[in-house]
């Protein structure tokens, strides 16, 4: 069995399905994600988040902001069972929407825990993390603004953040204001789309 043309264990497979069903009945009464996506939920969301991990597959711990519908906060938290270590802390401040994100991590197993919290808040209530994960959240410059906290607290955390084709504009945009070390990802599941990992973020002196 394979993700993104990497090979996924039987059991993790099974968990990602079983998480893939729990959504759509969930999905019914709370707007997770764009209806119009839902048909093709395997590729538009469990393999598209399955990068994140797979770019980076270590047993670390990752804050992933505006965990919404999972995507891909609950998928990494899923790929971390399978290694017996790690955790994800899941913020997000939609009381319907972390409820559901309880209820994924506990019927998958995932290792992870959701804090509703504003994004502001949640690096004092959640301290060092090694990775940071978000999707479809913001544009690059206000992600910057979300992670420089985690990033001066422990200098070697990187984050990953999932980008449509508009990706350059806002690397231009967020470059007015941040220094960082930027590595482009070719998604594997939209050809105009990208992860960027970012590291060294430090704010630009005025």
């Amino acid at each position: 069995m394979q993700i993104n043309g990497k090979d996924v264990s039987r059991e993790t497979w099974e968990r990602l399905e079983h998480f893939s069903e729990l959504f759509r009945k969930w999905a019914k009464s709370i707007n997770l994600v764009a209806p119009s996506t839902l048909p093709d939920l395997w590729n538009r969301h469990v393999a598209d988040s399955a990068q994140i991990f797979q770019l980076s597959p270590n047993p670390q711990t990752w804050a992933d902001l505006g965990s919404g519908g999972g995507f891909p906060g609950v998928i990494t938290a899923i790929f971390l069972k399978e290694m017996g270590s790690g955790w994800v802390y899941l913020v997000e401040s939609n009381q319907k929407k972390a409820a559901f994100l309880r209820q994924a991590l506990l019927e998958t197993g995932g290792l992870g825990s959701v804090h509703i919290s504003r994004i502001e808040d949640a690096p004092l209530k959640i301290g060092k993390v090694d990775a940071i994960s978000a999707r479809a959240l913001a544009d690059l410059d206000l992600l910057c603004d979300f992670s420089e906290p985690w990033m001066a607290i422990n200098p070697e955390c990187r984050a990953f953040f999932h980008k449509g084709r508009d990706y350059r504009q806002e690397t231009v945009k967020a470059n007015s204001r941040w220094q960082f070390d930027l590595i482009e990802h070719q998604s594997a599941v939209e050809k105009d789309s990208v992860v960027l990992e970012i590291a060294g973020l430090r704010r630009k002196a005025n």
